[in-house]
């Protein structure tokens, strides 16, 4: 019987320079085969030192004044996964990602911090060293066109995150969209109730980030399949990525780029191929190259079968 970790291709403690990949799912996962589990144990942990916790409420403030169109919003904490089983023992569920609330204020805070790491513990386990930062985690995409070239933006000049550098349509999974404002305390919904949302809000909010992003219409774009998180090491950002297949071709999205909702965040759009895309993974993010691996390790296991 083949092990979790052989099908899943865990890694651990990568050293590359821009990104660790925390989880890999080359054989990508379905809805059906992801879980969450959301729970206040993990939220963040406030760090002991007074000083370094007062710095997060100064960044804010002058980010505030330098930006006024800033605004603080919930997100979901990462706090790690496990694999085999979800908070239902008798529904089939391959990967359980247990998830908190933060929000982009104390993201901001911490991960953004110029003392960023000052906030980190030294241990092995990466849920422990980073109980102290936010740790929202985002999603990215992989989407492919019709004639199986991948879509990739150019970031604004004007966003607060690497502006200018080459992404991956995403954005986060938002708790205002399955109405999450905090962790439940009036018993309205059961714990799995509760699961359940959010963990479609994993799948759904990746299609919505899409279609904002670059103007396709929904209906073009087959189901999400998850192929794991990957973290960059600058600020130990998480994010998830799925893959999506486009039914439309290359021209057809471009032309519909211009009309994309979500337009503001990037000046450009590019299709290109997989001999393209090799070349621009180093002007993206850590994270965004994080999932250019783990596409690759995507199509290393279907060439594999």
């Amino acid at each position: 019987m083949e092990t979790a970790e052989r099908r899943f291709g865990i890694i651990a403690g990568d050293e590359l320079p821009a990104f660790k990949l925390l989880l890999s799912c080359p054989a990508g996962l379905s809805h059906s085969e992801v879980s969450s589990l959301f729970d206040q144990k993990y939220d963040r942990v406030r760090h002991p030192d007074i000083s370094l916790e007062e710095t997060i409420a100064e960044i804010w403030e002058r980010r505030v004044q330098q930006n006024t169109s800033l605004y603080n919003g919930l997100k979901f904490r990462y706090g790690g996964y496990t694999i085999g089983g979800g908070p239902d023992s008798s529904q089939k569920t391959d990967v359980c990602l247990h998830l908190g609330l933060t929000d982009y204020r104390t993201f901001v805070g911490t991960n953004l911090n110029p003392l960023w790491e000052r906030f980190l513990l030294p241990s092995e386990d990466d849920w422990r060293r980073c109980q102290h930062t936010s740790n929202p985690l985002g999603n990215g995409a992989i989407v492919e066109t019709s004639n199986k070239e991948v879509v990739v933006l150019q970031r604004s000049a004007n966003v607060g995150e690497f502006p200018d550098h080459f992404v991956f349509p995403g954005g986060h999974p938002e708790p205002k969209e399955v109405g999450i404002t905090r962790h439940q305390t009036d018993g309205e919904l059961t714990q799995q109730m509760v699961d359940k949302k959010v963990s479609q809000e994993m799948f759904d909010s990746i299609i919505r980030e899409v279609v904002e992003e670059i103007g396709v219409p929904a209906a073009t774009l087959g189901k999400p399949v998850f192929i794991g998180i990957s973290q960059r090491v600058l600020n130990v950002r998480p994010t998830a990525f799925f893959f999506i297949k486009c039914s439309l071709q290359s021209e057809e999205i471009q032309q519909l780029y211009s009309s994309a909702e979500d337009g503001y965040e990037s000046t450009q759009l590019y299709t290109m191929p997989m001999s393209e895309l090799v070349h621009v993974t180093s002007k993206m993010p850590g994270c965004h190259q994080g999932g250019f691996a783990l596409y690759k390790l995507m199509l290393d296991a279907a060439k594999e079968n």
